[in-house]
């Protein structure tokens, strides 16, 4: 199984380049449209969705090893990098992470954060929370 991150938000974001080296991808590794359909439905309050991945999704957990946090945290850092560029003040992007599979399954967590004030030592994101990023 695999772990895949989607972002919500009110903008179009163009799709990542398939030959891309980037930390962060925007476009379908693990996903499909029906996918990324429940996750619209059950949980973001946007009109866009997109996949972010690369080989694994985004997930800030106690039962992660440190290697995994933080190759999370450096994927966190470059899409709050990437979607600040996007976004105007007083909007926001919503990310939630799930096992492949799991995309309608209840939503265990919710946060807000300002998209660049919050210390990412001082967070958890386990799968199937629900983070609200506002600029």
């Amino acid at each position: 199984m695999s772990l895949a991150s989607y972002i919500g938000c009110n903008i179009e974001i163009p799709l990542s380049d398939k030959n891309s080296d980037d930390i962060l991808i925007f476009g379908n590794s693990f996903s499909d449209e029906d996918h990324r359909i429940k996750v619209k439905s059950h949980h973001f309050t946007t009109a866009f969705i997109y996949e972010v991945s690369t080989d694994w999704g985004i997930e800030i957990s106690k039962y992660n090893n440190q290697s995994l946090n933080a190759e999370s945290k450096n994927k966190l850092f470059r899409l709050c990098e990437i979607m600040d560029e996007y976004l105007e003040q007083g909007d926001y992007f919503e990310l939630y992470s799930c096992w492949i599979g799991d995309e309608a399954d209840k939503r265990e967590g919710e946060l807000i954060l300002q998209l660049n004030s919050f210390d990412v030592n001082n967070i958890r994101i386990p799968n199937k929370t629900l983070v609200r990023f506002i600029k």
